[in-house]
């Protein structure tokens, strides 16, 4: 992990625990007047987050948060996601696809769709770990693979 990679914001004293992971759904309407909603809102929406290191800057008052804020280093955290095959390669650049299917209760579901992803956003390849646990129910060629923005 790169210095650059981390992110300084504000979350809810009682999430504020590292090794936490949150995903960032974005704006509530109560955070429009808030002085600190520059800190607290630069995240990606949709991303998943681990706290990795708690900052000693005290409380700050928050009006979504009942006990108020703290700040932390956050990092994006790795994505796990079926991709095809012949594109899972450590290091290599792709741009998500998700996989064209909609059995939604199918055991590869989650790896095929996962939460927070966009058509369009793009990724390295940080670990192509392999197989999936059950085969693909359409018959597609997939590998499981640990992506980062």
């Amino acid at each position: 992990m790169e210095e650059s990679d981390t992110i300084i914001t504000l979350i809810g004293t009682k999430l504020a625990k590292v090794g936490n992971e949150f995903i960032f759904k974005g704006a509530a309407r109560e955070c429009e007047p808030c002085k600190l909603s520059r800190t607290c809102l630069s995240l990606n929406q949709g991303s998943r987050y681990r706290i990795i290191n708690l900052r000693n800057t005290g409380k700050h008052e928050c009006f979504v948060h009942d006990s108020g804020v703290s700040a932390v280093e956050v990092i994006e955290a790795p994505v796990t996601l079926a991709i095809e095959s012949r594109k899972a390669i450590k290091g290599s650049k792709i741009v998500y696809e998700p996989v064209s299917c909609s059995i939604a209760n199918c055991e590869n579901f989650v790896l095929c769709h996962p939460s927070g992803l966009r058509q369009g956003d793009k990724f390295v390849i940080i670990n192509a770990e392999g197989e999936m646990n059950e085969p693909c129910r359409k018959g597609y060629s997939l590998k499981v693979v640990e992506v980062k923005r």
